[in-house]
């Protein structure tokens, strides 16, 4: 006999917690329900991101006064590239916030509805996953974010520095502002001012590639339970109606994965443009590191931090494509692999349909062409390891 579990609302709150409390400080997740005091925080929050162009124009402004220096230009990009590409991602996902309403409707009902033992130890493995995955990638934004700024308020610099761009006392970031910064109070001024924007950067930064996570990570639990159904499907008695809940079950779970599809393939190809570069970038500040006298521990560590947060990223994305894209085999293997051999010839031919359906290949793209997998990312590797020596030429 299957035991039927009442699951309350606390399980649905554990699964999507983490996610929730970093989108909301910026207003960025998604629910219809808004009284007028939540719109004005959002406004508010609007503004609040705004404070990240007091870091992106005074980075850019820094560029261009350093642009025909390549070791000083490329140590710029190290953090200009990322604040362009959180912000370009932040509009995005705004712009797309209301469409996947939908998908966080759904999961709530999931989670919400009666179900057995079973489907719901599937759906917490699933999000234990997620939040695993959430812990991690704060964790390393956290430890980058904690160095940068600690080591500024102490006095060091983790960048290269120059009498260019650099008034003499450390700022967080290699900026060039229209005022005089060496002054007091000026520079306590816009030391506050870059920590608060970098921190708040950070939120979406992070905060919209582990929303995916939950996303995909629900529906692959989705998936594993209707596959557990299908390969047990000629034992049940009432075969019809089972095979019918199970066709709408796929149905909607397609229809889930074209919402987050149109939703991210921006997003997905901003941040395939961003990393190839900026893999490059650093890759090539690794090398050059190297080739000095004398090894600055401090900004080797940088590096190290910056590279692997930029490649967990992106590793990230393309390891959630790769996951989907399995289970979704899966349906198609179960089906194929029934015992249909069993059935009458009427239920035979009404898996037919399902198993033609169930084959084409489902995954997420970067602006619906590069498909998001794990040997896409190895062949971005390769990619920016080639420019990786290109720069190195130039540099010579």
């Amino acid at each position: 006999m299957i035991q039927i579990i009442q699951d309350t609302k606390e399980d649905f709150e554990w699964a999507v917690k983490l996610n929730r409390i970093n989108l909301e400080m910026v207003g960025l997740w998604p629910k219809l329900e808004q009284n007028s005091e939540k719109k004005l925080t959002c406004t508010l929050r609007v503004f609040v991101i705004c404070i990240g162009f007091s870091l992106i124009i005074p980075a850019i402004h820094s560029l261009i006064r350093i642009h025909t220096d390549i070791m000083l230009a490329i140590d710029n990009l190290h953090y200009t590239l990322p604040l362009i590409s959180s912000l370009m991602r932040l509009m995005v996902f705004w712009w797309k916030k209301k469409a996947l309403v939908t998908i966080v409707n759904m999961i709530a009902e999931d989670w919400l509805k009666s179900k057995s033992l079973y489907e719901r130890t599937v759906m917490i493995k699933w999000a234990q996953r997620t939040r695993i995955c959430v812990i991690c990638a704060f964790s390393i934004m956290g430890i980058a974010y904690g160095s940068i700024v600690s080591t500024t308020i102490f006095g060091k610099s983790m960048r290269l520095t120059s009498n260019i761009t650099d008034p003499g006392r450390p700022m967080l970031l290699q900026t060039y502002y229209i005022y005089d910064v060496t002054k007091r109070p000026q520079y306590e001024f816009t030391l506050i001012l870059q920590i608060v924007s970098v921190f708040i950067v950070i939120l979406p930064y992070t905060g919209i590639d582990t929303f995916l996570g939950l996303l995909v990570f629900h529906i692959c639990g989705q998936l594993d339970i209707l596959k557990s159904r299908l390969v047990h499907l000629h034992q049940y008695e009432n075969f019809s109606d089972i095979l019918k809940d199970s066709v709408r079950c796929h149905i909607r779970l397609l229809r889930a994965v074209a919402i987050v599809e149109d939703a991210y393939n921006i997003i997905l190809l901003i941040l395939l443009l961003y990393f190839g570069i900026l893999f490059a970038f650093q890759g090539f500040l690794l090398v050059s590191l190297f080739d000095e006298e004398k090894i600055s521990i401090i900004r080797l560590s940088t590096l190290l931090v910056g590279i692997a947060n930029i490649f967990i990223h992106m590793c990230l994305y393309c390891a959630i494509g790769e996951v989907l894209m399995t289970r979704y085999d899966a349906i198609h293997y179960a089906v194929y692999n029934n015992e249909w051999y069993f059935l009458d010839s009427k239920k035979m031919k009404d898996l037919i349909i399902f198993m033609i359906k169930s084959g084409v290949p489902v995954y997420f793209t970067a602006g619906k062409i590069f498909p998001m997998t794990i040997a896409m990312f190895c062949s971005l590797l390769k990619t920016s390891a080639g420019y990786i020596s290109f720069l190195l030429t130039t540099r010579n």
